[in-house]
């Protein structure tokens, strides 16, 4: 498992010159940087200095992994900043290599002229791991998204919050949802296809997030939990496609993402062949 507290020191940027920062990586067990944790740190550095907005909208392309052994350099290019929005664009890497870039997108809270929004009713969260400090995933149903043989529709829900995460700093919450919705849509594609399962990834197939767009629509608290209801719509051609939706426990609509990524059959590799690129 994956500490709360692992996850907000990667958020704790060190800056290194002006709109530069360094970070350290979480370790997820992976031999790759988790891309959550690179959209995390998007909406952190790009939220510096625009005080009173949050982030409305965040885009990621990733271009290459990140190596979890080294830490991480973040370019910040301020794009806009007036009275309502700003925007910013956000680039890690490290040495020459561009891992990913982000567009993010700021808002001051504004009244409403209009208002509405999807709801979800009769949720019934988990029960906490009290004293945990992690963070916490439950699938709804105990679906194994890991296995080759079962086989479901390509929709899955996951219940996830961050034990001892702060409360009050919206930021932050933001960033900690941002590294939760990258985990999930893969394994949501694969799940109508016998034979084909996250235990397989970097084993017999290649996947990876390609591009990541995650919206905010209402404050919320990253400690308490939030249900991702997770639904992919197309998968082909070595690519899927899928969306999502998160509530809170009252059944409101707070954020809702949609993620292209890439599913092949690895490539066969000659012996001393260097790693294919994507």
């Amino acid at each position: 498992m994956v500490s709360t507290n692992a996850i907000l020191d990667a958020l704790a940027l060190e800056p290194i010159g002006e709109d530069r920062y360094r970070a350290p990586n979480v370790d997820t067990g992976h031999g790759v940087v988790f891309g959550g944790q690179l959209m995390a740190q998007s909406i952190v550095a790009g939220a510096i200095g625009h005080e009173g907005k949050t982030a409305k909208t965040l885009h990621t392309v990733f271009a290459r992994a990140a190596e979890p052994g080294d830490p991480v350099d973040i370019a910040v290019e301020r794009v806009h900043a007036g009275r309502a929005l700003a925007s910013a664009t956000v680039t890690i890497s490290q040495g020459e290599r561009v891992c990913t870039r982000s567009m993010v997108l700021l808002s001051a809270e504004e009244p409403d002229l209009i208002r509405h929004g999807e709801e979800r009713a009769g949720l019934e969260p988990p029960a906490p791991t009290s004293g945990s400090g992690e963070w916490e995933n439950r699938i709804v149903g105990e679906v194994d998204i890991s296995a080759p043989d079962l086989v479901g529709p390509p929709e899955l829900e996951v219940w996830t919050r961050f034990e001892g995460a702060p409360e009050g700093d919206p930021i932050v919450s933001q960033a900690l949802l941002a590294f939760s919705t990258d985990g999930f849509l893969i394994g949501t594609a694969m799940r109508p296809h016998r034979g084909v399962g996250q235990a397989q990834a970097h084993v017999t197939l290649s996947t990876g997030v390609l591009s990541h767009t995650l919206t905010f629509h209402e404050l919320f608290s990253a400690a308490r939990w939030l249900l991702l209801a997770h639904r992919s719509t197309h998968a082909g051609h070595g690519r899927s496609y899928g969306r999502a939706e998160v509530f809170d426990t009252a059944g409101k609509l707070v954020a809702s993402f949609v993620q292209d990524a890439m599913i092949r059959a690895m490539a066969s590799r000659q012996p001393g062949a260097g790693t294919a690129s994507l």
